[in-house]
């Protein structure tokens, strides 16, 4: 707790990030070794200069940390930090990821599968109607549905999927101790007992125009996928989109007629190869190798009683259900020649236990 108390410090001082938090506590050792430090010690961290170090050695970001560890144990709410098995691995993975997260939820923010939906706040009815029934279908794959509880799509993502039992969690850009907007308190009551509520921000911080970005880079990195039902030419949705390609995310867009507003966005990712085309939730299964519920239970009974050669449970073994390996790879890695493995994989495709993807690639089914 006490570590607590300092990590919780640390993101009171306004200038220092998620990525300067992790260089101080990776360089010092711990967080209170951060406030223990001196202000030698603490120059020498990349990204820490004279004024961050004046702030470390002050007293209000402890005193602001108490009163933050009393505010969460009042509401229930959990702290994970990026070193915690609870926290989203997801975002572990990512340099700028948050040093901390406050949450309040029972949704295992480590789910298999995660899929963020995000779109405008003034969708059209087209919109809306896709994006309940990508909800809906969606619900046959056992996902864990984000976004931003935003006016719009990323709203009615939310109520789908309180509707069809998807777990969601909300990413917030202000505090806990408040919704925004007030509309969608009711909604957010119930995503803390059917999923969560999810931020980087202490209580008491505003919803400030310059947080939404911030908050959409962890929209975009604890998920799987990211889908784009409408979006113009610029907003926080193509920002969400944009995020998402460079943490090497899949990004899917609905497509729309070219002289809607709402359209212009998705149709764009579309065009410049950021994002593939989506229909239907089949579409976003099919490119994530993914299997509805009944389908993964067939696929394991094969796996189980099927009959295997050695050289078969090798491959088999050296595949993926989400990653897929180029036949020259496998090649390498099994230290087969590429006929021999060509065999071997044509079998497997036979007993429907591994799929063919462009490309040279396969990928394990289940």
């Amino acid at each position: 707790m006490d570590d607590l108390l300092y990590r919780i410090a640390l993101t009171h001082i306004p200038l220092i990030g998620a990525v300067t938090a992790k260089n101080l506590v990776s360089y010092c050792g711990s967080a209170e070794a951060v406030f223990r430090a001196g202000k030698g010690r603490l120059l020498r961290v990349p990204g820490v200069g004279e004024q961050i170090a004046a702030q470390i050695r002050q007293a209000r970001p402890l005193e602001a940390a108490e009163r933050e560890l009393a505010w969460i144990e009042r509401h229930g709410v959990r702290v994970l930090t990026h070193t915690d098995a609870d926290y989203p691995r997801r975002l572990r993975q990512l340099h700028d990821g948050p040093f901390l997260l406050y949450y309040k939820g029972n949704a295992d923010l480590n789910a298999e599968r995660v899929v963020a939906i995000v779109g405008t706040r003034k969708p059209t009815p087209y919109g809306l109607r896709f994006c309940e029934q990508l909800v809906e279908d969606l619900a046959a794959y056992d996902v864990l549905v984000v976004s931003g509880l935003a006016y719009g799509i990323d709203v009615t993502a939310h109520r789908k999927c309180l509707d069809v039992g998807i777990p969601t969690v909300g990413v917030l850009a202000h505090g806990l101790d408040r919704i925004y907007p007030p509309a969608h308190k009711s909604v957010a009551r119930q995503m803390t007992e059917a999923g969560g509520l999810l931020s980087e921000f202490p209580s008491g911080t505003p919803p400030d125009r310059e947080r939404f970005p911030v908050r959409n880079r962890i929209v975009a990195g604890m998920a799987d996928a990211v889908v784009v039902v409408e979006t113009a030419k610029r907003g926080g949705s193509l920002i969400t989109a944009q995020l998402a390609v460079g943490y090497n995310r899949d990004v899917f867009a609905v497509p729309g007629r070219t002289d809607d507003k709402y359209s212009q966005g998705c149709n764009h990712l579309i065009k410049t190869n950021q994002a593939a085309l989506i229909e239907s939730a089949a579409d976003l299964a099919w490119v994530m190798n993914w299997q509805p519920r009944d389908r993964r239970a067939a696929a394991v009974q094969r796996q189980l009683f099927v009959e295997l050669s050695e050289a078969e449970r090798s491959v088999l073994e050296a595949l993926d259900t989400r990653q897929a390996r180029h036949v020259d790879e496998l090649a390498y890695a099994l230290g087969l020649t590429g006929s021999r493995l060509a065999a071997l994989l044509l079998e497997l495709e036979f007993k429907g236990l591994i799929r063919t993807l462009p490309g040279k690639r396969y990928v394990r089914v289940g």
